[in-house]
């Protein structure tokens, strides 16, 4: 009834049309909004929508669902999971039943109840008829126990009180959630995203909220879960996509990941510009008919001076610089041509005139000229002489060359610095430099032969800056702005700009992210509401972080505060015992987290020849794990192997491939890992990947070898598999 009275209001205010004054026509867009926000809502907790009751000790009773609903006469007939009264179903114990008396964990499918799950808080203060309809164990235990579908579910029926102080903490500040694998650190971000969006609503909607994950794969495993808690305008992200229009498809080496993520990249990149700020060590002549005008040193110095001294970004700059210089050569043409002093409309005249010769065009666009930050970085990594300038030693230059323009992802934070150093180009200029393309190039075959490589060289990257791909976008764009466009919502149009501050936060696989990401994520939240879920023990990346402290408190020193998730729901007593001891061999004081269930099934070792038909016989969701440079080498038929930054449809097959990297935040019924010892030798923190692979599992564990096991996995006994 309640979608369908929504789905009526939505078509009565579209049917009115785009009438009536500009005012009306925003209101009317507005309530449209407003009705199909709150019906895609109402479709998408259809699953599990009711799933709890709370018994008070006064007599009341309320259920509990992922949507507040009440009656035609407002009576409440269902309360939000996120709402203060909901609580108790998460935080009451024995010891501080906060009022109520039982707890009871419904399950459903469709609209039937199918099973109930009762825990008794207050026998003392339960009703007499009550006592009779107790039953059974609490839910958590069979959900953990279901086989995986290759998408994560919300867990908002079986919160833990751990999970839920977390879910609830204060909006303000970087709230930092550590927890070992299987504790539910995802899951209880997502939850933690839809509670702040239901107690901020009108701050974050207006802001949004953005959760940035460290693989597609990742994005594709967590995005039905805010959805199916009615919240379905968060931007899911990775660091490769911050950038708009880039595309990061590739990794780099460990060692060149490590560079580009170090924070001395930030001064590298500054001195790159600079460099791009040219002063010859000779003067230019510039023939213009009837005179020859000349750019000297000192002239440029002083212009370069002023324009440095103005603080703006390098293309904002550029209008400094360039009006400096024309002034100057202006002064040169009314002597050239008879005039004394000028007066201000005479230099404004000739500096006009000047501003359109293209030979003055294409000596002030080589001397300090326009540059995008993709332009910046292949000029860059394709210069062994601009490397140099730039401060990189021949080691690091190796590391980085490269001519083509396929990003990685440690490229895109750099591309975010770029564009902070550099600033936007006007639209105007980039159609106008499109038309002139072809006049600058001309002026550049002209000038005299001792400058006559370096013209070309200029004219090319023009020709290139402004080719017709970016002229058509700044046209899409000033269209848009033109016109009324279609409605964009708050994660699509923050999805568009670079700029955008948004109103929270969340990082997940946080320890992975490299020095000059944080930088790059702390721009897009000036307010620091923050949300950081990872674990220090499976930093994998050579960038990553070895303590919080050492990423946040360049930013926020002394304003973090951090909450421990501590026991692990994913991975059996079994598993656990195999991974402590790799957890041990990365450092003897780390915990692994306490387990709360046994698999009765204990892991084990075979030969790596017995892989495909180990794989044909394990049941549910199988994911094997191996070295990246053994991805494409096994063989198995039928499987989907995962490579970086590609989209696929690895989670819904029954068998998939991929690399640590790949498989961190996920989750599979049955995990088998091939070669252990060249896992740990690809990456300076092995040890690390190699714990991750063996915490994915929820059931069953296996590994496959013909290399010797690390001395950490002593548990596993190579034996024959039957």
């Amino acid at each position: 009834m309640l979608r369908e009275r929504t789905q009526r209001q939505l078509k009565e205010i579209l049917a009115t049309g785009a009438v009536g004054t500009h005012q009306n026509r925003s209101e009317r867009d507005d309530f449209a909004v407003m009705y199909a926000n709150r019906l895609a809502r109402l479709w998408a907790v259809e699953r599990g929508l009711a799933f709890g009751r709370l018994d008070q000790a006064d007599g009341d009773r309320f259920y509990i669902g992922k949507l507040g609903l009440t009656d035609d006469e407002q009576e409440r007939l269902l309360i939000d999971w996120r709402a203060p009264v909901a609580q108790p179903f998460y935080q009451a114990t024995p010891r501080s039943p906060m009022g109520v008396t039982r707890r009871r964990h419904l399950q459903t499918r469709g609209r039937t109840v199918t099973g109930v799950d009762d825990d008794l808080l207050d026998l003392d203060n339960l009703a007499e008829a009550d006592r009779a309809t107790l039953n059974g164990e609490a839910a958590l235990l069979a959900a953990l126990d279901e086989e995986r579908t290759g998408r994560m579910r919300d867990i908002v029926a079986t919160i833990q009180a751990e999970q839920d102080r977390v879910i609830r903490d204060d909006l303000n500040g970087v709230l930092v959630v550590q927890g070992g694998p299987g504790t539910g650190k995802t899951v209880v971000a997502l939850h933690r995203a839809a509670y702040l969006l239901y107690s901020h609503r009108e701050r974050l909607e207006r802001r949004g909220v953005l959760i940035l994950g460290p693989n597609p794969t990742f994005l594709r495993y967590i995005e039905q879960v805010l959805p199916s808690l009615g919240e379905t305008d968060v931007l899911l992200s990775t660091v490769g996509e911050l950038y708009p229009g880039v595309n990061a498809t590739r990794r780099d080496t460990p060692e060149a990941a490590a560079l580009k993520g170090d924070l001395r990249m930030a001064e590298i990149l500054t001195r790159a510009v600079r460099e791009r700020q040219r002063v010859p060590r000779t003067a230019i002549e510039l023939p213009l008919g009837r005179y020859t005008l000349t750019i000297d040193g000192r002239m440029l110095d002083s212009a370069r001076n002023k324009a440095v001294k103005s603080r703006r970004p390098h293309n904002a700059a550029r209008a400094v610089f360039v009006r400096s210089v024309l002034n100057a050569l202006a002064r040169q043409a009314g002597k050239k041509i008879g005039k004394g002093l000028l007066d201000d409309e005479e230099l404004a005249d000739l500096r006009e005139d000047l501003r359109t010769e293209p030979a003055v065009r294409a000596a002030l666009n080589r001397f300090w000229p326009y540059l995008t930050p993709q332009r910046l970085l292949l000029t860059l990594y394709g210069s062994a002489e601009r490397m140099a300038a730039a401060g990189l030693t021949e080691r690091e230059q190796r590391l980085l060359a490269r001519t083509s323009a396929e990003w990685t992802e440690s490229d895109v934070p750099l591309l975010d610095e770029a564009a902070e150093l550099l600033g936007e180009i006007d639209e105007q200029v980039l159609r106008a430099s499109a038309a002139m393309a072809e006049e600058e190039l001309l002026a550049a075959r002209l000038a005299e032969e001792r400058e006559r490589q370096s013209e070309l060289e200029y004219a090319r990257e023009v020709l290139e800056l402004t080719g017709l791909s970016d002229v058509m976008e700044a046209e899409r764009l000033a269209e848009r702005q033109r016109g009324e466009g279609p409605y964009l919502t708050t994660a699509e149009r923050a999805a568009a700009d670079r700029t955008w501050a948004y109103g929270h936060v969340i990082v997940d696989e946080a320890q992975e992210l490299s020095p000059m990401a944080w930088r790059a994520i702390m721009r897009r939240i000036p307010t620091r509401s923050m949300t950081i879920v990872g674990d220090i023990a499976q930093t994998g990346s050579a960038a990553g972080a070895r303590s919080w402290a050492s990423a946040l408190d360049p930013y926020v020193a002394g304003r973090w505060r951090q909450r421990k998730l501590t026991v692990n729901y994913r991975t059996p007593v079994e598993l656990m015992e195999v991974a402590a001891d790799v957890l041990a061999a990365i450092d003897p004081e780390l915990e692994a987290p306490a387990s709360v269930r046994h698999s009765g099934q204990e892991p084990w070792s075979a030969p790596l020849e017995r892989l495909p038909e180990l794989v044909t016989s394990s049941p549910g969701k199988t994911v094997v794990i191996a070295p990246t440079a053994m991805l494409d080498t096994l063989g198995l038929e039928g499987s989907v192997i995962v490579r970086p930054g590609e989209r696929n449809d690895a989670l819904d097959a029954a068998v998939s491939v991929m690399a640590v990297t790949d498989a961190k935040g996920l989750e599979f019924d049955s995990v088998i890992v091939v070669e252990p010892a060249l896992i740990v030798s690809e990456s300076p923190r092995g040890l690390s990947d190699l714990y991750v692979a063996l915490t994915r599992a929820t059931q069953r564990l296996g590994v496959v070898h013909d290399l010797p096991l690390p001395s950490s996995l002593r548990r596993l006994v190579l034996a024959a598999k039957t």
